[in-house]
């Protein structure tokens, strides 16, 4: 056996579907503990995420911000409703980042690093809104990442911090309008 080899007999090797159920999990737990940074109560949100459907606040300014967006201009700009074809299209258009959509109010979350509401004017996008100091946020489980229940991760966490270029949600915003423009009945 050379150093990089491991001498476990194959029937008791994991496979790589448990290699990558356990990767999975450590991302998530990882991402979790970062996210719960932006709380105060560590514990109340765990809870909230485990037995209180799946949701809990954290502050808006300082490990996170958030881009607020209206569903329909997403769908303009992913040219469909369809949500697996829209998650799909918002985990090409990303590098890495991180979306979730609220899907009784029909608003996607980029979330954005805390400092950009600082610099967010908005004036090009009218009712979209960049949520900074001041704001809190309904964000769920790390583990919700199908469009069930009352929100979803569409482009979830590849690791803590991965959060969202602001030049990239622009762009997206961009798109949509521009989409909008030229069907204006569609979406």
């Amino acid at each position: 056996m050379n150093g990089n080899e491991l001498d476990i007999p194959a029937a008791e090797a994991p496979t790589v579907e448990e290699t990558s159920v356990v990767r999975n999990l450590e991302r998530q737990l990882a991402v979790a503990h970062w996210l719960l940074g932006a709380t105060e109560d560590r514990d109340l949100a765990r809870a909230q995420w485990e037995d209180g459907g799946g949701v809990t606040l954290l502050a808006c300014g300082g490990t996170l911000g958030a881009v607020r967006v209206p569903a329909g201009l997403v769908w303009a700009a992913a040219g469909t409703e369809e949500l697996k074809e829209v998650d799909a299209f918002l985990r090409r258009w990303f590098f890495g980042g991180a979306v979730f959509m609220d899907l009784h109010s029909h608003l996607y979350y980029f979330l954005v690093p805390g400092t950009a509401a600082v610099k967010w004017t908005g004036a090009e996008f009218p009712g979209i809104a960049c949520l900074g100091r001041n704001h809190f946020l309904g964000v769920p489980a790390v583990r919700l990442t199908e469009p069930r229940g009352r929100s979803y991760w569409c482009v979830p966490m590849d690791g803590p911090g991965d959060l969202c270029y602001i030049s990239e949600v622009w762009q997206l915003l961009r798109k949509g309008l521009a989409a909008r423009q030229e069907t204006p009945c569609a979406l």
